[in-house]
């Protein structure tokens, strides 16, 4: 009797400590599969919000493109403006030049008549007097095209600082463009990874 005492007490206790062992796995799955549930949940919101911040820099790129290509066209309008400008002024000294030389042609002819004409008819003859005259307007002449030859000469030193800043304006944006182009690249190769990780995280590991 006592042995059956025994024995009934011992299997008691065997199903006791079963029943205990069988919560205390219960209790340890539904923790885990609650953890195991929070994680992808936590992980599709930090997915939502890289693609939200993608999406914000690749439209930033984009729209540093668009003003890159902009800037860009515009130093090229200018470049061809001052290229323009520079040729016209090039045009223009030559022109001055051969004027200036005509100029001192004719000072020379007519200091020349001057000096015959004074000869023949007397330092204060009306002919010597007109040829003073002639003479002093082609000195004025002179003085004249020399000047704008000073100033053609001006404008083409300014035409050509103008091009080489244009010139350098425009590698400038060409880099600021492939930069650009280069970060939208990235940013899209960063989108693309990031929408994938939320199909992933979404679906569960």
């Amino acid at each position: 009797m006592d042995i059956d005492k025994l024995v009934r007490r011992s299997m008691t206790g065997f199903a006791l400590a079963g029943l205990l062992s069988v919560g205390a796995w219960a209790q340890s799955q539904t923790g885990s599969g609650s953890s195991a549930g929070q994680a992808p949940g936590s992980d599709v919101k930090q997915d939502t919000k890289d693609i939200q911040k993608d999406k914000k820099d690749l439209k930033k790129d984009r729209k540093d493109i668009r003003k890159d290509k902009r800037d860009l066209a515009e130093d090229k309008k200018d470049l061809r403006k001052d290229e323009t400008d520079l040729a016209k002024d090039t045009k223009d000294v030559r022109k001055d030049v051969k004027e200036v030389q005509a100029d001192r042609k004719d000072m020379a002819a007519d200091e020349a008549k001057l000096k015959a004409d004074t000869k023949k008819y007397g330092a204060n003859s009306e002919q010597v007097e007109k040829d003073r005259a002639e003479l002093a307007a082609d000195r004025k002449d002179l003085r004249k095209d020399t000047k704008d030859v000073q100033a053609d000469r001006r404008d083409i030193h300014h035409d050509q600082k103008d091009i080489h800043a244009d010139k350098r304006d425009i590698r400038h944006d060409r880099k600021d463009l492939r930069k650009d182009e280069k970060d939208a690249k990235s940013d899209k190769r960063d989108l693309h990874k990031d929408r994938k990780d939320r199909r992933h995280d979404g679906h569960g590991h």
